[in-house]
């Protein structure tokens, strides 16, 4: 069954086409990501398929509704944790989380979720004197108050020290062994592969991808990344014939090789160096990545794009 879909979805500020006739559709019990540099859309389509935005053009349905016909019930269903999420500084954690629980008909008993959240100890504590990490925890227990089918996160661990996002990881899995749908936002490619059971890639408002992280990083026929630079370069053509090489392309003034196995390629890599004559400036490996998968798409780092 469908948990989230839309077709044709627009959406412009003045001269800007944040959202670009994007196609999008969610199985329910599913973990979707929609993985993208700042400024892709990713926010703003997150925010149309919340109901917070009307779109300039597209259909959206949630959870088998529409919110024009169906609002106040489908609200009820679901789960909101916004990017910057704004809570009153003068109330205490458990006095938000009360009045988060009083908007719905069913729900959590507030006082578990501060014990799943890990913020029994700031039960007390004025929200204005949380940190980073425990405002955020804060949202998304907030968010699961209400026992919602469908749980929207944007960017939910941004800012974020490890252990509070291995925290929150921790309560979205928990979320999902309970048959709930996820839908989030990310521009960290180790999230997206831990959480996510399909990726949508997202840039200029348009899905330039979408698959399982398996599927996106299987796509670039590589299992690892060679970035390396020499004095003076080496040629496009040498790099192609190496072992193992899928894929040579240039990027921040450094070469990336995409490869099938580091044994089967940096030996020859650095005897092709030698060869030529010329001098290993740096040489770094990484397991293949969504980061890669993006850069392969658009020449342009996830990151920084």
């Amino acid at each position: 069954m469908i948990a989230v879909s839309c077709k044709g979805l627009v959406k412009t500020f003045g001269d800007v086409r944040a959202v670009d006739g994007l196609d999008l559709s969610v199985d329910r019990g599913e973990c979707f990501g929609l993985l993208g540099p700042n400024g892709a859309g990713k926010t703003t389509t997150i925010e149309i398929l919340e109901g917070l935005l009307e779109p300039d053009a597209g259909q959206v349905e949630v959870l088998g509704r529409h919110y024009n016909a169906d609002g106040g019930r489908l609200r009820e269903r679901i789960g909101i944790s916004l990017q910057e999420t704004q809570l009153n500084d003068k109330l205490t954690v458990l006095e938000t989380l009360r009045l988060f629980r009083s908007f719905y008909t069913r729900g959590r008993a507030p006082e578990e979720l501060l014990a799943r959240l890990a913020l029994e100890e700031k039960r007390d504590a004025r929200v204005g004197k949380l940190s980073g990490g425990q405002r955020q925890r804060l949202s998304v227990a907030c968010a699961l108050v209400g026992e919602p089918e469908l749980l929207f996160l944007d960017e939910p661990t941004t800012g974020l020290d490890p252990q509070s996002r291995l925290q929150l990881w921790e309560q979205v899995q928990a979320f999902r062994a309970t048959g709930g749908t996820v839908l989030l936002t990310t521009h960290y490619m180790d999230e997206a592969e831990r959480l996510c059971d399909r990726v949508a890639v997202v840039d200029h408002g348009k899905v330039i991808a979408l698959g399982t992280p398996g599927e996106l990083i299987g796509s670039l026929h590589a299992s690892s990344v060679v970035e390396f630079q020499s004095e003076p370069p080496l040629s496009d053509e040498l790099l192609r014939a190496l072992p193992g090489v899928s894929e040579c392309r240039t990027h921040g003034g450094a070469r990336h090789l995409a490869v099938r196995s580091l044994p089967e390629t940096v030996p020859p890599l650095l005897l092709a160096v030698e060869k030529a004559g010329a001098r290993l400036v740096t040489l770094h490996t990484h397991r293949a990545t969504l980061e890669d998968v993006f850069v392969a798409l658009t020449g342009r780092d996830l990151r920084d794009a």
